[in-house]
């Protein structure tokens, strides 16, 4: 997948591969906060590239990282991401902020979590989690645990 970013009348693409394995370079450096923001930068890619119309927020202060349009109205989505596998071949993501405090529909409209070694997307409206404190995942299997397979790339719940 690569990313494309407008500056003025240029267009800058980089692969998200690249961009990973250029973090990945840096070691220490690359904080948890800083991989987040390179999977935001995915995210942007992805939806854009989907024909979604988005738009990022300012700040860290909202519940919400991300607008998207794709026709049928306006969605919030908070973004999350995951880099490391678990023991059980599952990768964990957090249905709530920093402080705890759990994402609900007065506060977005669908969570999109990334499982980055697998480049793997799965798009959650909230009440499929809104009663859960995280999520697992397993990417790498279709099997019955697997009960959130039916939301990897299932970008129409952000048109509807």
């Amino acid at each position: 997948m690569s990313i494309g970013v407008v500056v003025g009348d240029l267009m800058a693409v980089a692969e998200v591969g690249s961009l990973w394995a250029e973090a990945e370079r840096w070691g220490p450096v690359v904080t948890g906060k800083r991989r987040g923001e390179i999977a935001e930068a995915a995210f942007l890619a992805k939806v854009a590239s989907l024909g979604f119309t988005v738009s990022k927020t300012w700040g860290d202060s909202d519940r919400y990282d991300f607008v998207v349009d794709g026709g049928a109205g306006l969605r919030r989505v908070q973004v999350k991401s995951a880099h490391c596998e678990g023991e059980d071949g599952g990768y964990s993501f957090r249905t709530h902020d920093h402080s705890f405090r759990a994402y609900c529909a007065e506060d977005i409209d669908a969570l999109v979590a990334y499982v980055v070694p697998k480049d793997a997307w799965y798009v959650f409206p909230v009440k499929v989690f809104q009663r859960l404190r995280s999520l697992k995942l397993f990417p790498e299997t279709r099997k019955k645990r697997s009960k959130f397979e039916k939301y990897r790339e299932a970008w129409g719940i952000l048109r509807k």
